[in-house]
């Protein structure tokens, strides 16, 4: 079983890390494509294709002038990619508290979908970026990111999986969309978290982007290997409902 999440705008390469372990992400010669078209981009240019204050747009150009892709190491500028992104997804995994003898199954189960390095293991190593999935952005004369990336990281992910597995999509309909869902050679489910407001079963994105992360973080807690031992999943007071889930969309409650 894999599972995918989104990544995060928000960054935090200040928190101590808990372990010193790391690898260099798989697609970083792709990787480095990107960032080759990014790099050209001014400051205005930054602010239009992703609707960004100019504050941000500076940030980010700057981010991309000095980016080296010296991976050798964990220092201030570089470090692995589930103790950096910083947004609700994140809080709910919560992976520096994730026990030491969690992490390898951490590593080996979680993928998280990323605008600039494609698909990312939790402990690659990334130094800082904002680039959405969604963006137009022509790289090696694809009109979008989608382009680029979406052959490319759904052959990888084939390479990983058997057709015994399933891959438990808790990333965002932006991320997961750089995957094509009909040539990936295993089974997909996708868990949807609802809450009940005014009287009616909405999703909420705050507290549904907490609850994939915290669905992550019960998949690595019990080491989870059938699939539908996740039902079972009742953090923040979520319950698998059995009678709005399909074979493919299971809905969680509450």
């Amino acid at each position: 079983m894999k599972v995918v999440l989104s990544p995060a705008k928000s960054l935090n390469y200040t928190k101590e890390v808990p372990t010193q372990q790391f690898t260099i992400p798989h697609f970083v010669k792709e990787s480095q494509k990107v960032h080759r078209v990014s790099k050209k981009l001014s400051v205005k240019d930054l602010k239009e294709l992703m609707s960004i204050s100019d504050a941000l747009a500076k940030l980010n150009y700057e981010r991309n002038q000095k980016r080296t892709y010296l991976l050798d190491g964990i220092t201030s500028d570089v470090r692995q990619a589930v103790y950096t992104f910083d947004g609700d997804v994140y809080t709910g995994l919560d992976a520096h508290t994730i026990s030491e003898d969690k992490i390898s199954y951490m590593q080996d189960h979680l993928w998280i979908l990323s605008g600039l390095y494609g698909l990312l293991k939790p402990l690659d190593l990334i130094e800082a970026y904002r680039l959405e999935m969604g963006i137009r952005l022509d790289v090696s004369g694809s009109k979008d990111l989608y382009g680029f990336w979406k052959e490319k990281i759904t052959k990888y992910i084939n390479t990983q999986l058997t057709s015994a597995d399933v891959l438990v999509n808790l990333a965002s309909k932006e991320y997961f969309s750089a995957i094509d869902p009909k040539k990936v050679k295993a089974a997909i489910i996708s868990p949807e978290f609802k809450d009940y407001k005014d009287g009616k079963l909405k999703v909420i994105s705050f507290f549904a982007k907490k609850a994939r992360g915290a669905m992550a973080r019960y998949i690595i807690e019990n080491k989870i290997s059938d699939v539908e031992a996740i039902k079972n999943f009742n953090t923040d007071g979520y319950r698998f409902d059995e009678n709005l889930s399909t074979a493919t969309q299971w809905i969680f409650t509450r």
